[in-house]
């Protein structure tokens, strides 16, 4: 029995797979460090405001 030509017709399936899954991780980790940097810049801006604002005194 020749394995030859079954592997033959896999071995594409597998690379296009594996391409395709490198190719969604990379989005992935993209997307996950995008929205780390813009919650860091989120954060920082709500902190610059803060302290820009005075506090407002309820004991009025």
């Amino acid at each position: 029995m020749n394995m030859l030509p079954a592997l033959a017709a896999i071995i594409p399936s597998l690379g296009v797979g594996i391409i395709f899954w490198v190719a969604i991780r990379a989005l992935m980790n993209a997307d996950r460090t995008e929205r780390a940097a813009l919650a860091r810049m989120d954060a920082e801006e709500r902190s610059v405001t803060s302290a820009d604002d005075p506090p407002s005194s309820t004991d009025e």
